[in-house]
Formats: C-alpha cells, structure tokens, sequence
C-alpha cells in the first residue's frame, strides 16, 4: 500500500494553491517527492506572505496548476491520499482539479483524527504542537514541504502504534465517517447527534460557538456541512473542534430557537440572522394643550407602546389608516411635521383640531377610541406544536400581539388557563425575524 502525504499553501480566503509538496511513502521509506511553488494566478494577501513567507514576486514565474496537474495525477495514482487536517488540502486540490474539468478522486486519512485516535491525551493536535510533543524537527512550518516532511515523519509513528492496523482499516472504510468529518471534531460528538428536529451548535477548539443551525433532521444536516464544497462550509469545517445540540420537537420552534440563538451568540459564520432591527412603537401623549397625539418612535424611547413595528413603512401605513378611519388630524399622528395646519395628500377627514374649530375633548375621545380599539383587537394566540417526545407537548405564545416564548409542557400537566402556561414558558424576544416565521403559521 501506498500513500500520498501532503501539503498545500494558499492564498488564503480564495484558496487557490501557492505552494504544494507530496512525498509518496510505501509505509516504510519515501520513493518519490515532488514539490513546486504554483503561480495561483491572483494576489497573495499580505497577511498569507507573513505567514508562509510566500509572496507574489515568489511565484511569478512559478507553473500554474494546470501545468503541474498530470505530475500530481502521476505521482498520487493508486495511494491513500494523506494530510494533517486532510479534508482541507484534498478539497483544495480536488477544486483545482475541477477548475480545469479533470477528476480527482483518492482515499484519504487525515492524521490528526489518527494522532487522536492512537496518541491520545495531547492538549493539542497542530502539526506545530503535536511534533514539537513527539520530538519531530519541523522545518519551514507553514512552507508546503517542511509541513509535509514532519507529516511523514508523524505518520511512520502513527503506523508504529499497537492498534494502528486495526483503526487505518477502521478509518479507509468506506461506511465510516472519519474521512468526512472536520478533522479536530471528536466522533463521539457526532455519533450524539439525533435524526430529530432541533437547533445544532458548531464550536471552535476553544470551545466558542462559530455556527447555529436548524434542521428537521439534526444529524442529516450537519452531514451536508461536511460534504459541502462552498467556500463557507470548508473553512467552517476547519475550525470546528465540536459539536452539541438541542432538540425542538418541530421545524417551526427549530426556527424561533436558531433565531435567538444566533442573536445571542453571534456565530462568525452566521449572517443573515445576526442584525438586530430595530423596533418602532406606536405611543401617544398629551400636550401643553391638552391635546393627544398620536406618534412614533424607537421602542426603547417610547413609553408604554400601543403597538409594535419592524419597518417604518408598516408602521406609517397603520397610523395613516387610523388617522383615516378615525377622523385624526395628521398633523397631531406626526404624520406632517413642523405644519401649523395639517394638508396631507390623502387624509382628508381632519374635523379642524389643528385650526382651533373643534373642541379638544372631541378630538381627545376619538384618538380615546382609537387606542381601545387597537388594544382589544391585539392577539393572544397559542400555537399548538409536537414535543420533544410523547410524553410532552410543546406551545408558542403570543399575548398582546407580541411573541413571548414557547415551552414544553409534560402531558400530566394541568393546564386551566393561560396563565398556567407561563410556568413552562421559555421567555424570548419577539423581532422582525420571528414575525415573518409566525406569519407563516397565521397564513
């Protein structure tokens, strides 16, 4: 049996190839080498160059990939396909390989989830740790070749071990997964992993939490992660050291859960979810005058709030149809500012508070009437949902119109009125987020 132990430098982000070496190994001695800087055909970011010690002048003159591509095929041709943190530099190659339409397809080992498997206890499983803990002379960290040469030199001491033929054939498997997963993420945690709805946590070495998801099936989902090509998933996959979960019971408090654990959390790799918008209330007062208004405004500014809003347009189209269908003065809603006399283009039905021609109590009982209208016409809606299990059933709430939560209630649990809901309430922010997953169970 033969291997190919390599290593690869990039550019960084785009991760196309500067630098590649791969020592082929017969599981004694190294019969061939072949290593070359490659000319990556776009621009070595400063922060790589500090790193590697490869800049641009360096590969200038260097082959492009296409034009070392049939060495590699040659030299890689019928060997295990062999890196420290093996899905990185193999995904690399094989989307060079890709970029110019030839395949590239090997077995592969990575021998940091071997050096976990066979060396355990190591505080760390960097090549640069790892080697300085074994004694190996690494040479030219972070340069493809040194990297590459203390790799075999750890890799002769994985094949040293006692167990090491029992877990290689465990590892080359084509049923398991230890070629697939990230290479720091310990099996155990995803041998965890249920094919139940619920929320997954992906977290980095230092145990920080880098990603969330949801998913109808936890395990399905995070499986995809690893088979994903996308720039996103491969570099997510790097920094992943574990992994942990909650379960929901469905796919719709999956989603309220992802929702404020991404806001809570902010994950580097998530980004769509993590922007807090800003909530607008509907609020009134009473002036010098003693007329009543009607205004709007951020929510933390906004004392006791009638109503709450995530985009201004909404909010404005609710105060214009209440201005409108109770005869209010725009001008007194703020829907025209520094006016003396209100003329708004199509709220026509103002009885002349702003012109001093009707009384204040008049106008007053009207906005009145406004503001209980609105109050009594707020939902209090449960929403129904499967538990985590048979022995529970889960529900979401909303009171006075606004999200508070969900919760799991125990199936002997009595429940006689809302209130008692509140003991299993798992309390939450309501957002412009949440409203659009419950509009979808409205709808």
């Amino acid at each position: 049996m033969h291997y190919s132990i390599i290593d690869v430098e990039t550019t960084g982000r785009s991760n196309k190839i500067t630098e590649i070496s791969i020592f082929k190994f017969d599981g004694e001695t190294v019969v061939e080498e072949f290593t070359s800087l490659v000319n990556p055909q776009t621009f070595i970011p400063d922060h790589i160059t500090a790193l590697t010690g490869i800049d641009n002048d360096m590969v200038y003159n260097a082959p492009e990939f296409y034009e070392i591509a049939d060495k590699i095929k040659e030299i890689t041709k019928d060997t295990i396909f062999v890196a420290h943190n093996v899905n990185f530099d193999y995904n690399v190659i094989q989307k060079e390989f890709k970029a110019i339409q030839l395949d590239f397809n090997l077995k592969k080992l990575c021998t940091v989830r071997l050096s976990r498997k066979l060396l355990p206890g190591h505080k760390s499983y960097s090549l640069g740790k790892l080697c300085k803990a074994l004694h190996i002379n690494l040479v030219d960290r972070h340069r493809a070749r040194g990297d590459a040469e203390a790799t075999v030199v750890l890799f002769q001491k994985l094949l040293a071990q006692e167990n090491a033929q029992k877990v290689f054939t465990e590892f080359l498997n084509k049923n398991s997964k230890e070629a697939t997963l990230p290479s720091y993420l310990p099996k155990d945690d995803y041998n965890k992993l249920p094919n139940k709805p619920g929320i997954y946590y992906f977290r980095n070495k230092k145990n920080e939490i880098i990603y969330v998801g949801k998913a109808k099936d936890i395990k399905k989902r995070v499986t995809s992660h690893f088979y994903s090509k996308t720039q996103k998933s491969l570099d997510m996959c790097r920094e992943t050291g574990g992994i942990n979960f909650e379960l929901s019971g469905s796919e719709t408090i999956a989603l309220l859960m992802e929702d404020f654990a991404i806001k809570k959390h902010y994950p580097k790799f998530n980004v769509v979810a993590k922007k807090r918008v800003q909530g607008i209330a509907l609020f009134s007062y009473q002036d010098r005058n003693g007329i009543i208004h009607l205004a709007l405004n951020k929510l933390q500014l906004a004392p006791n709030p009638i109503l709450k809003f995530y985009t201004i347009t909404e909010a404005r189209q609710v105060l214009e149809k209440l201005c409108s269908t109770y005869k209010l003065c725009p001008k007194f809603c703020h829907l025209q500012e520094h006016v003396s006399q209100c003329s708004h283009f199509a709220i026509k039905t103002c009885k002349g508070i702003c012109k001093n021609e009707e009384p204040i109590e008049d106008y007053n009982n009207r906005v009145s009437n406004a503001i209980c209208d609105l109050v009594e016409k707020k939902d209090n809606i449960i929403f129904k949902e499967k538990g985590r299990d048979s022995s529970e059933t889960a529900f979401i709430q909303i009171k006075n119109g606004i999200y508070t939560g969900y919760g799991f209630i125990p199936n002997d649990a009595s429940i006689t009125n809302n209130e008692d809901l509140d003991l299993f309430l798992i309390p939450q922010n309501d957002n412009a987020d949440i409203r659009k997953i419950l509009n979808k169970l409205n709808s």
